[in-house]
């Protein structure tokens, strides 16, 4: 799969979560074989991109290319601004979120809200199109409401504005993330389009991404929340994609070098305190499959220091691979 002049291997790309796919997680993502990241949910609102959070967003300094940085708005020539600003940046694939059904984001008519105007998505694309000279994707569900499915209508508007690559959540606005995610819908699309079509929705493990890609005809699959705490997704999904076999889980040993890893970037990204506090939800994902879990949170997330969060960390996966049950002392 390709987007513009970027090659994709493999066709399994992490999809933007805010508060999540951050510089440290993409970077960790990429390495663990993930074939493009895209970055959390940037604003389009100039007034913000010198806040400490926007700085951090916009913070692409090392990240394996390509880089694809997603941004929400409303306004045509004030989302042109901002992709500029982010190619000037090092942005070197801009996404448009019309994906998000956040209500903070909806009731400001950003996000999937967008989806109600079809002509205001026409001037959006095309507008942002002709802005910069790197692709310009975009990620959509199927639609606002069960009863106003209307991806396919979008999806025409953004072949014919050049957009180079379309995203699709099997859901509409209004079901959030509750139920299940259907692909029909995506299906119709792909059939539809010429452009790349990338798959999105419920996708969790290696058979689910081979299923999807088969009903859908999609040229790409897409995880979003099975990665947290399970990065390894990635290459797991690849290797059965490639060969129809499951590769070898990773080992406690593994998972404990990466975790250890993962918090030691996010403590020098953000600093303490906040690297330590946006680490915490990081620690519950990856033991949230431990019969210890629930233990384990919180002693961890009583942690105030970089030193402190790793050595507990350290001590917990210590003992899981010395087979033994951890001791969890309390939090210095």
């Amino acid at each position: 799969m390709r987007i513009g002049p970027y090659a994709l291997a493999p066709n399994v790309i992490l999809a933007p979560m805010a508060g999540v796919t951050d510089k440290p997680f993409r970077v960790l993502c990429k390495r663990m074989g993930a074939g493009l990241c895209v970055s959390e949910m940037t604003t389009s609102d100039p007034r913000f991109w010198n806040t400490a959070k926007s700085l951090h967003r916009m913070d692409h300094v090392g990240e394996p290319a390509p880089i694809s940085v997603q941004i929400a708005g409303t306004e045509p020539a004030i989302m042109a601004e901002a992709a500029r600003h982010n190619v000037d940046h090092g942005a070197q694939i801009v996404d448009i979120n019309m994906g998000c059904p956040a209500k903070k984001v909806c009731n400001a008519w950003a996000g999937s809200a967008l989806m109600r105007d079809e002509a205001l998505v026409a001037r959006i694309l095309d507008t942002m199109v002709a802005a910069v000279d790197v692709p310009v994707t975009l990620k959509i569900r199927t639609g606002w409401a069960a009863d106003r499915k209307n991806a396919l209508a979008i999806a025409r508007i953004a072949e014919s504005a050049g957009i180079a690559a379309l995203a699709i959540h099997g859901r509409t606005r209004d079901q959030q993330y509750t139920g299940t995610a259907e692909y029909d819908t995506i299906a119709e699309v792909k059939a539809a389009l010429s452009i790349p079509v990338i798959a999105n929705g419920d996708i969790d493990a290696p058979e689910k991404a081979a299923a999807v890609l088969r009903h859908t005809g999609c040229d790409a699959v897409m995880i979003g929340r099975a990665a947290q705490g399970r990065p390894w997704i990635f290459r797991e999904i690849a290797h059965f994609l490639a060969t129809g076999e499951h590769m070898a889980p990773p080992t406690l040993s593994e998972i404990r070098e990466l975790l250890l890893g993962h918090l030691e970037a996010l403590h020098a990204f953000y600093g303490e305190p906040s690297g330590v506090r946006i680490a915490r939800k990081h620690l519950g994902w990856y033991a949230k499959d431990r019969p210890e879990n629930h233990a384990f949170r919180h002693v961890v997330n009583q942690a105030e220091s970089a030193e402190a969060q790793l050595r507990l960390t350290r001590d917990y996966f210590d003992a899981l691979v010395a087979g033994v049950a951890p001791e969890l002392p309390a939090a210095a």
